[in-house]
């Protein structure tokens, strides 16, 4: 019992690491040079926090983490198809389509921020991740 005690607490330890490269992701693209999305789709601690989810998710198979690992893979994956459409949107009106594409990005920014908030507030208080 006290060693899957252990695997457990070891596990809640990685989904916070893992919250956390995101959450660095998202502070360098708040506060440098590149924009909120560009930091979280392409910056390395994001990537990295979206390998080490699909390496860890089988740890946590069938335990309440898994809805968090879950949440983070699907924040990232569902941020780029956004950022994506916004981009061949933009491509397709030969560039006049960014005059109104900023206004999604800027919510798939926001988005980010209240995805990787909500998350790690809720793996703060022992809450699975729903949605």
């Amino acid at each position: 019992m006290a060693d899957q005690d252990q695997q457990h607490a070891s596990l809640v330890n990685w989904t916070q690491f893992i919250y956390a490269l995101h959450a660095l992701s998202l502070l360098t693209g708040i506060l440098g040079a590149a924009t909120v999305i560009g930091a979280f789709l392409t910056g390395w601690p994001s990537l990295i926090a979206v390998i080490l989810n699909y390496v860890k998710r089988g740890d946590a198979r069938g335990t309440w983490l898994e809805s968090h690992f879950r949440w983070q893979i699907r924040t990232f994956w569902f941020g780029l198809l956004w950022v994506s459409l916004c981009v061949i949107f933009i491509i397709v009106t030969l560039g006049l389509g960014l005059l109104v594409a900023w206004i999604p990005l800027v919510g798939v920014g926001l988005w980010f921020i209240y995805r990787i908030v909500r998350g790690w507030l809720a793996l703060s208080g022992r809450r699975p991740m729903y949605a």
